[in-house]
């Protein structure tokens, strides 16, 4: 998995070289410079080589000192920008595998967890990978040569360490395991928090329509705590690295002290003297302190395991929907035939949405689908683009299996218009155009007005040029509607799929619409999913589904005649006076 991952250094190789070379630099250096004072302490015990070698000494110490500086400084620069790197790339390369996925893959991660994947997963990962090229490398090689260097000056003095080295150790690792359950725990309640917030900040106008602001307060507040508790649980195990690292560090000071001065005192410094015992102090900190580190980097690389993982699962999910291995590249026109189409949510559902569906639609025809809740309306049409594959049996487009077409000419030849529509943020003219990128403002304006949407445009101060906050927000339901729909007619698609997306809208110009379709795009083949009879009565043939079924096909007249759901749906709306007049 951390081979897969790391692919995504990529074309940050040499920052992460460099800061290898220059950590390693930094390391060398650090460790030279104990052994430089100790014989400096020497000699100024000892009265050898007067205030020149003492000028002399002091001015290497200074000049390593600044290179130790300098090559720190370098090495931070060079792994700050490789690690930034790699979360950029990790981030961006989650994010294109997300737009390779199928519905059915989406449907596996929420929303919350996939924002959680793509910001707090990824930067556990820049973190870990900067403790890697920097700590990971300094820390052990401090810790080598630390222990080399204070065996050279100390002899067997230097023993104390290879007591308290497994000591600190296994105590760090113990504490580190300790810890680390709950800070697993953490980043599942984070895609929990996460979903809380999103699902909040979605439903503002429901949640204050209901008052239910305190509820919401409340269930955001649990979420929040308890993530609090598992960390703070987490902080607390691992605050008592400081105190072990402590006791370790103090009990190597005194025993380097007594037994070393009394080393001194009897031998006559002939075994060891001041200057030794002083670069054994030193040695001893860098030891301990460098065991500290490694700690860290256990308890973080811990930490961030979790985060790869997560971060691997949504790179390693394998898309639900292959591409042909010679797609066909155009679509020739809008026909649309479904062959004994069956189809269920996921491998492992329960029951079918869909089942036996035999169904065939002329290029150019106007259709209306009718149906109940739950009657798989919006399932039938979801099919079409392939945003699902069929469980069984096949549908056509332009008599060409959707399968075997590439899938953006595929999409790029068929247009939907959701009851749940969404703009994005910016102007009402750059959303327009994400039905065709080089619309003219002509061709702007002509869409607006056959989508019966160019009047209120200009009534906004700045007309076209005026902005859509996030999820527009700042326009109304059917605002939204109608400029979604001059969106797709811009596109100037083979099929156009209106799924109940003019419901927001008043019956007279639900009919304008329709009047424009078949002005505008006549060879197009419309299909519109409706509750109201009076938006698909006109239509060359209408669909009434029930439980995932065709129940009847036919004109209004034949329906009325022959379909009890169909009738009983069109006196009801008559007798309520939906139906225009």
């Amino acid at each position: 998995m951390f081979r897969k991952l790391l692919r995504c250094v990529g074309e940050y190789k040499t920052p992460t070289a460099l800061t290898l070379f220059f950590i390693v630099l930094e390391a060398v250096i650090d460790c030279v410079i104990p052994f430089i004072t100790g014989d400096l302490v020497n000699h100024i015990q000892s009265g050898e080589g007067g205030m020149d070698y003492v000028w002399r000494s002091g001015a290497i110490l200074v000049a390593l000192a600044l290179l130790s500086l300098a090559f720190g400084a370098v090495a931070a620069h060079t792994a700050a920008k490789a690690s930034t790197g790699f979360a950029r790339n990790l981030r961006r390369e989650m994010f294109y595998r997300v737009q390779g996925y199928a519905f059915e893959n989406i449907d596996k991660f929420s929303a919350a967890s996939l924002v959680t994947r793509m910001t707090t997963d990824v930067s556990y990962a820049q973190m870990s990978y900067m403790m890697l090229i920097r700590i990971a490398v300094r820390a052990p090689l401090m810790l080598i040569f630390s222990i080399v260097m204070a065996y050279l000056m100390g002899g067997a003095l230097a023993t104390s360490f290879v007591v308290l080295v497994p000591v600190l150790a296994f105590g760090l690792i113990l504490i580190s395991r300790k810890a680390m359950p709950a800070f697993r725990r953490v980043f599942k309640k984070y895609d929990l928090l996460n979903e809380s917030i999103e699902e909040d900040v979605r439903a503002m106008r429901v949640v204050k329509g209901f008052a239910r602001e305190e509820y919401e307060k409340k269930k955001f507040s649990a979420a929040s705590e308890t993530i609090r508790d598992d960390f703070t649980r987490a902080e607390r195990i691992v605050a008592l690295n400081t105190p072990l690292m402590q006791f370790c560090v103090y009990f190597n000071m005194i025993f380097v002290l007594l037994v070393g001065s009394r080393l001194v005192v009897t031998s006559g410094g002939t075994y060891i003297n001041v200057g030794e015992i002083t670069a054994m102090l030193t040695y001893g900190m860098q030891i301990l302190i460098q065991l500290m580190m490694l700690s860290m980097i256990y308890v973080i690389l811990t930490m961030s395991a979790e985060s790869f993982q997560r971060i691997n699962e949504v790179l390693e999910e394998t898309p639900a929907m292959a591409e042909a291995a010679d797609p066909v590249t155009e679509v020739a026109d809008g026909a649309v035939d479904f062959e004994s189409v069956s189809f269920r949510y996921g491998r492992n559902a329960a029951q079918f949405a869909l089942s036996g569906v035999d169904l065939h639609i002329p290029s150019g025809a106007t259709v209306g689908i009718l149906g109940g809740t739950g009657s798989s309306k919006s399932t039938l049409v979801q099919l079409i683009p392939r945003l699902y594959d069929v469980s069984e049996g096949c549908v056509r487009v332009g008599g060409v299996d959707v399968r075997e077409y590439d899938l953006d000419t595929l999409r790029g030849a068929v247009a939907m218009v959701l009851q749940k529509n969404l703009l994005f943020s910016g102007t009402i003219r750059d959303n327009l155009r994400w039905g065709n990128e080089n619309a003219t403002d002509a061709e702007i304006e002509e869409a607006c007005r056959l989508a019966q949407a160019d009047e209120f445009i200009r009534q906004f101060p700045d007309g076209y040029d005026t902005r859509i906050e996030q999820g527009g927000t700042n326009v109304s339901g059917g605002q939204k509607q109608r400029l979604c729909i001059a969106r797709a007619l811009l596109k100037k698609p083979k099929i156009l799929i209106l799924d109940d997306s003019t419901s927001a809208v008043d019956t007279r110009t639900d009919a304008k619409i329709r009047a424009a379709f078949r002005s505008y795009i006549p060879e197009t083949t419309k299909i519109i999913i409706a509750q109201r009879v009076s938006s698909v009565q006109d239509a060359d043939m209408i669909v009434v589904m029930e439980s995932g079924r065709i129940a009847a096909i036919g004109r209004h007249e034949e329906l009325l005649s022959s379909c009890d759901i169909y009738r009983e749906t069109f006196e009801q709306q008559t007798k309520g006076g939906e139906q225009d007049e």
